[in-house]
């Protein structure tokens, strides 16, 4: 089936606005052209169909949400999914459990799915085709990483339901996490 034909996939992203994002989003613009258009984000619900309606899914999104605290996480070095994937990406080093947590907590009801790989908390930098391009990326990646001076913690406040496929995603709905 052509892809225009397929079911969307959702996510659920906490976007990343900040220097860390605007770091990221130019990175990404100059090593990966065509994925420029992508805001810094770190998925907490990689893509996936869902099994329900996007009203339903977003009620129990917002109903988890409304129970956690919001957290901070940092972001460590710069790694590779080879030889899975030819992504190039920054490690969250510093309460990675947490998005696990949250991750797990909502991989349920409307949204559960069955991942083909496991969940690792991760900022992506680009997913490139061939494996020689990836490890330039990461080259590159690395040593601009090693020379950023600001600051590597990332706040979670606010999730992004997002709709879409591929590269082209719209945002639904913000979700925020306020530990009520």
């Amino acid at each position: 089936m052509p892809a225009d034909l397929l079911p969307p996939q959702y996510a659920l992203v906490a976007y990343i606005r900040s220097p860390l994002g605007d770091f990221v989003e130019n990175l990404r613009g100059e090593l990966h052209p065509k994925h420029a258009h992508l805001p810094a984000h770190l998925s907490v619900l990689p893509p996936r169909p869902l099994r329900g309606t996007e009203a339903q899914a977003l009620k129990a999104l917002s109903e988890v949400c409304a129970s956690i605290a919001p957290f901070e996480v940092e972001m460590g070095a710069i790694e590779t999914f080879l030889p899975t994937t030819p992504t190039v990406f920054i490690r969250v080093s510093r309460a990675a459990y947490r998005l696990l947590e949250l991750h797990n907590l909502l991989n349920c009801n409307g949204l559960t799915y069955e991942e083909p790989l496991p969940y690792m908390p991760h900022l992506t930098i680009a997913k490139v085709v061939e494996v020689e391009r990836a490890h330039e990326v990461y080259a590159i990646s690395r040593d601009r990483w090693a020379e950023y001076r600001g600051t590597r913690a990332v706040c979670v406040q606010h999730l992004t339901f997002v709709r879409g496929r591929d590269h082209s995603w719209t945002d639904i709905a913000c979700v925020s996490l306020s530990g009520h």
